[in-house]
């Protein structure tokens, strides 16, 4: 009897013991985070998701590096997301991605992490990127728009303004250009080779036209189009180097010096300044020029966090996405990474301006930057488009002939999803 008894004893001992989690190993929780290599300091984010470990007793964040290349971040993810069984919990995504996977159901809804007021704290743009069929499929995590950069110097020498029309930047240019006589200087450099990058200045050029690549006014569109080829070929402003030119190769020539304007993305200000740096102290940043009668239309830029339908860990990843885009978190990766927050009230945020000032004139551009076509088959759209605009860069089609390609492939395109789309129903 006194056994039996004692049996009893030893065994609600043993489960009081594994219930209060004593005498037991758990079972720690990994994260694992996909996501592009970040420009600057890697150790600031690893440093972010140790504090979020520390705040998350037994949850681990394991960081998985893709290539800067988004080309091939986006073929990654397509592979593992489709299968059904992603390796990964959270993914870091570009803007014109998020319609994408929302539509082929690789990634989970999010409604429930922002709130619509909640969602009235971030920038329009990229609420409006992330969201798919009036639902919210990916946070905003950092926000860019293009923007122009200017030598204020030479503006100054020569007694000039920061040009508002394309008309003015081109004339600013050849004026600058024959007075300095200076062979390596180029007067204007931009995005031109055949990739995304072309994209995204095309439709800046357009849109400050009041119109668009596949809908709107033709006649606008064709002179959009024609301005982007006299830069090089009338105006003599940029070089015809400019079909191969990145966003990296351009930031290197107008840092080296050998450019007057420069359309790129807020990312180059820091590299700018940095000590060493031949235009230290020497540059100026304004919203991108509009034809006479229209307003500036920079394109939406940035990342945005995203969690695979997949992840058996929805709930705790959802947790890792508000402590990624917590106003601390934000004002942190703004002042040590460089990265604009995608918070709208830490651009009013006096401790932050001081350490990054810019980001108050990057406000209004911000504010206005629109995001490219919001649809799922934006991807498809842009493969179509490129090779026409590139032969438009190069000489090889004339702006009428291009353009109308472009109208009639977007209209295929489109047409065929519709019948795609009704076969599904």
């Amino acid at each position: 009897m006194m056994i039996g008894v004692f049996l009893l004893l030893w065994l609600a001992a043993a489960i009081g013991c594994t219930q209060s989690g004593e005498g037991t190993d758990r079972v720690p929780t990994v994260l694992v985070f996909k996501h592009g290599k970040l420009s600057g300091d890697g150790r600031v984010l690893s440093d972010l998701l140790r504090d979020f470990e520390r705040q998350h007793e037994g949850v681990t964040v394991r960081e998985e590096l893709l290539p800067s290349d988004s080309d091939r971040q986006h073929q990654y993810y397509a592979m593992n997301l489709d299968g059904g069984k992603a390796p990964f919990d959270l993914l870091g995504i570009d803007t014109i991605w998020a319609q994408e996977f929302a539509k082929a159901g690789w990634i989970a809804p999010l409604d429930g992490l922002l709130t619509p007021a909640e969602q009235e704290e971030f920038f329009p743009g990229p609420i409006e990127a992330a969201t798919f069929n009036g639902r919210l499929y990916a946070v905003p995590w950092y926000v860019d728009a293009g923007v122009l950069y200017y030598r204020r110097d030479l503006l100054d020498r020569h007694g000039l303004e920061p040009p508002r029309t394309w008309h003015e930047l081109a004339q600013t240019a050849k004026l600058i250009l024959d007075a300095e006589r200076d062979s390596r200087l180029a007067g204007f450099v931009w995005q031109g080779k055949q990739y995304e990058g072309l994209m995204c200045v095309t439709l800046e050029v357009l849109r400050s036209n009041g119109t668009d690549l596949w809908s709107g006014d033709q006649d606008r569109a064709e002179s959009g189009l024609r301005f982007l080829r006299e830069t090089i070929s009338t105006h003599g402003i940029t070089p015809l180097s400019t079909s191969m030119a990145d966003e990296e190769s351009t930031r290197w020539m107008f840092g080296e010096g050998h450019a007057l304007f420069m359309r790129n993305w807020p990312y180059a200000w820091s590299l700018l300044q940095q000590e060493g740096s031949p235009v230290r102290g020497k540059v100026g940043v304004v919203s991108l020029p509009a034809f006479s009668g229209f307003a500036s239309a920079p394109v939406l830029g940035g990342w945005m966090l995203a969690i695979p339908n997949s992840s058996t860990h929805q709930e705790m990843v959802g947790e890792l996405i508000t402590f990624l885009t917590s106003p601390e978190t934000q004002r942190k990766v703004a002042v040590e990474l460089g990265y604009n927050p995608v918070r709208r009230a830490l651009y009013s945020d006096e401790s932050l301006l001081e350490v990054r000032p810019l980001l108050k004139d990057l406000h209004p551009i911000l504010l206005e930057a629109r995001p490219r076509p919001v649809t799922p088959y934006y991807l498809l759209i842009s493969q179509a488009v490129q090779p026409e605009v590139s032969a438009v860069v190069v000489g090889r089609k004339s702006p009428k002939d291009a353009l109308e390609a472009i109208r009639r492939r977007v209209d295929q395109i489109m047409g065929e999803q519709r019948v795609m789309a009704a076969r599904e129903r």
